[in-house]
Parts: C-alpha cells; structure tokens; sequence
C-alpha cells in the first residue's frame, strides 16, 4: 500500500461522534507513551498528523484519520497511564472497549507493544479481549531501534510467548525513528481492509 493522503476527521468520546462513513477502520491500541501517534505519522509521511509528546497520557478522544481517502486510522487513548485519576483512567477504558466491541466498520487491531519491556498486564488483557472477540489483529512490537540486532530479535520471540500471539496475528518489528517495518505494517493494514 501507497499512502498518498492523509488527514484528520474528527475526535470522538462515543459513537455519537464517529465518522458516519461505512469507510474500513483499522484501530490503533497500546499502552500510554509507546509510540502510537510517532508511528502512525511515520506510517502516512505526515510529522504532525498525530499529536505527539514525551508525556504520556495526551491522546484523550478517539482520533480518525482518513487514509487515501480508503479507510479510517483510528487512534485510541493510550491504557495504563497512573498519573491521572482513577475515574478519567475509567472513562478512557470504557471509551476504547465501547469502540472494540460495537464499531461495525472495525477490521482489525494494530496492537502497540514497547519493545524494551515485557508487554504489561493490560498489554495481556488487550491481547486476550482482541482474540475472545475474535478481531484480526497486528501486533507492532514499537521502538526497535532503542535495541541491538540480537536483542531485538530475543524480544521479539519473547513478547510472541508471554502474549501466546495465535500464528494468524503477524508480529511486526517497528521504529518510527528509523521507519523501521513501515513496509511490513503497510502490507499487514492493506490486508486487514
């Protein structure tokens, strides 16, 4: 796939807000600061598409892009972010399963996971909700290039076992600093709309 444009929709708490479009979506999850809105302007060419920034926690509303004018990138609230409170960490939880579970023009997930770390107990939960609604899905393993080759490549078969990732999910190694798996990502999102 070629992006040739991209730009943003709207911002949305809950449906009411959503694209009225029966256009394709592709949902973009991961935890808070590991690189969804870095990644998803590395993957359309356009810096300042996604908001980004070094403090967790700044995407609040669900975010559609429209992508060749095709189908919808949608950019949800990071999870897991503690510093803020516990009723916006609710909202914004409710908010993302409310997408997941009722949005009919959904194909598919493009789960975030950081490279550097273990993937976290709601990186686990994500995983298990994503397959027990039986969502196809893409796991992006995020910020490759913070590792060398080998150690790459070692936390790579480790997220695959500690999510227990099912052989249709592809895992893909990614770096919006580098582009590394632009290509690949591409390929995975074509396929999924």
């Amino acid at each position: 796939m070629k992006i040739v444009s991209a730009s943003f929709v709207t911002s949305a708490v809950d449906d009411s807000g959503y694209p009225k479009s029966k256009l394709p979506e592709v949902a973009f999850a991961g935890r808070s600061n590991v690189g969804k809105s870095s990644l998803i302007n590395m993957l359309v060419n356009h810096k300042g598409l996604a908001r980004t920034s070094k403090s967790p926690g700044r995407t609040q509303l669900i975010n559609f892009f429209l992508i060749n004018e095709q189908f919808h990138l949608v950019d949800l609230p990071g999870y897991g972010f503690a510093k803020v409170p516990e009723k916006v960490r609710l909202k914004w939880g409710q908010m993302i399963e409310n997408y997941l579970s009722k949005r009919e023009n959904l194909r598919g997930v493009v789960m975030l996971v950081d490279a550097r770390h273990d993937p976290t107990k709601l990186d686990h939960q994500m995983y298990q909700w994503v397959c027990h609604y039986d969502k196809p899905a893409v796991i992006a393993v995020t910020k490759t290039d913070k590792l060398s080759k080998n150690q790459s490549i070692k936390q790579l078969a480790s997220i695959k076992r500690q999510l227990n990732v099912k052989p249709e999910h592809q895992l893909v190694a990614t770096s919006a600093t580098t582009r590394a798996g632009r290509n690949e990502l591409l390929k995975a999102i074509d396929n999924l709309i």
